[in-house]
């Protein structure tokens, strides 16, 4: 229900709803279901059988919304004199992708790229678990060939989170920067590590080898937010 409730609010094309009876039974539910059809378009109501062979939760809500996908460029981002940039290199479970979504949109950051070898952004389980984000916040797929061609065009610094890194606290923090995470058991590419101007870590005790992907972009963009 929240993405859809996120995606009414949004100014994405949705093309059409299917809703179930289930939908109705709570109060937030019928107020949802009021809401689809105010807003007109093509809205098919069926049963709790045929929504489920559509849905592909275990426990399906009620409710599942076809819509465009949003088409984010570079030169659509509206750059200012101090922006950041998460940049996904090759992370590929959906639920880090869609918690970074989320959390790059609650700390202010401009955009968030997801390079070759990264879940597709608009997976499923993606999109759930941005939880609406995703519909507000500029998050694209995007080449090596294509960010060479912004870095060329704008001063921007790049760093690459590693464990093996300079401490966070030690490097100085500049205007423009894109953070580029790795993936979940590999690490930053060779692409991504002959890129970047500095490799950051974060201190952490000696007792744990490192940290989930999301919770350490999340307090990488808290220390360094706009």
């Amino acid at each position: 229900m929240r993405a859809v409730e996120e995606l009414l609010k949004s100014p994405v094309t949705i093309r059409g709803v299917l809703v179930a009876p289930q939908l109705s039974d709570a109060p937030r539910g019928a107020a949802l279901l009021d809401s689809l059809r105010k807003r007109g378009g093509e809205l098919a109501e069926v049963s709790a059988l045929e929504f489920a062979s559509a849905a592909e939760t275990e426990s399906p809500q009620g409710v599942l919304a076809v819509a465009e996908i949003p088409s984010w460029t570079f030169d659509q981002l509206p750059l200012a004199s101090r922006w950041r940039i998460v940049l996904l290199d090759g992370v590929q479970d959906p639920g880090n992708v869609g918690t970074i979504v989320r959390t790059a949109a609650a700390l202010g950051a401009l955009a968030v790229l997801a390079m070759p070898g990264t879940v597709d952004l608009w997976n499923a389980k993606v999109v759930r678990s941005t939880m609406g984000a995703s519909f507000h916040t500029p998050a694209f797929a995007c080449t090596w060939a294509a960010l060479d061609a912004f870095r060329s065009g704008v001063s921007v610094t790049m760093w690459g989170a590693d464990a093996g890194g300079r401490p966070l606290d030690a490097l100085d923090i500049p205007d423009r920067l894109i953070i580029a995470v790795g993936n979940e058991g590999s690490g930053l590419s060779t692409d991504a590590r002959s890129r970047v101007d500095a490799l950051a870590s974060l201190p952490i005790t000696a007792n744990v080898e490192s940290l989930n992907v999301a919770v350490a972009t999340g307090i990488l963009l808290y220390q360094v937010r706009s």
